[in-house]
């Protein structure tokens, strides 16, 4: 409700390095102390970014065929997606522990990795078809947004390790596969579509900028509106 500067100081601070690793400006601001709308240290926070693209430039997902390749960025947490979910297995769970050499609270706080530089680079160099933010709603719900009619995207969820943070929330929320893929990214946080002569190019090109780059799927023909199967999970 009333503003604390320490804390208004620590999030500006925070957007600028968000803006310095997506290359963009933080151009304006706005602060309104709202006591009888927040309790507290309560606060709420809200932005936008804005960006120009060259008309054929966009990536609408229109190019991605049959034989395409997927390739994906490694995610750095839950990338602030399914906390509501998040909370409610830490309400009833012994929270106190570490996970790989980290405390657990560490990971769900980590922050989102911003992949923005490193895209920029391979679009540059490679010929992308499609690229997929993995937010809410997964894999099955974000890929079907860039891919055209008549496809499919199907990812082997075999082919990366399933981070161990992710491992603990399905243990401790008794949470089924593909319950988690659709509420979580899972350890994917973008995917991206290349053409099969392009893989090798391009995991090369995103591994030189610090990426964790690995392919998890190819796209095939499909029937009708796009599809994500998803490999691998237990019955």
């Amino acid at each position: 409700g009333k503003l604390d500067v320490e804390i208004a100081t620590s999030v500006v601070t925070g957007i600028g390095e968000g803006c310095e690793l997506a290359g963009c400006a933080l151009i304006g601001g706005e602060t309104a102390e709202m006591p009888g709308m927040y309790e507290g240290e309560d606060y709420d926070l809200a932005g936008f970014c804005v960006g120009v693209v060259e008309k054929d430039g966009v990536l609408d997902g229109s190019k991605v065929e049959a034989g395409d390749k997927l390739i994906a960025l490694g995610a750095s947490g839950p990338h602030s997606n399914g906390y509501s979910l998040i909370r409610r297995i830490m309400a009833q769970a012994d929270t106190d522990i570490d996970l790989d050499g980290k405390p657990l609270i560490e990971h769900l706080l980590e922050p989102t990795r911003i992949y923005v530089k490193s895209l920029l680079k391979l679009i540059e160099q490679v010929p992308v078809h499609a690229m997929a933010h993995i937010t809410g709603g997964g894999l099955p719900e974000n890929l079907p947004r860039v891919l055209p009619d008549n496809v499919r995207a199907v990812i082997d969820t075999k082919s990366w390790e399933f981070p161990a943070v992710f491992q603990w929330l399905q243990q401790e929320g008794q949470v089924p596969a593909f319950e988690m893929y659709r509420t979580f990214n899972c350890g994917v946080g973008m995917v991206i579509a290349v053409p099969a002569s392009h893989v090798d190019d391009a995991l090369a090109l995103l591994e030189a900028e610090g990426e964790n780059a690995f392919l998890i799927g190819e796209i095939q023909a499909g029937d009708g509106e796009p599809d994500v199967v998803l490999d691998g999970l237990p019955e």
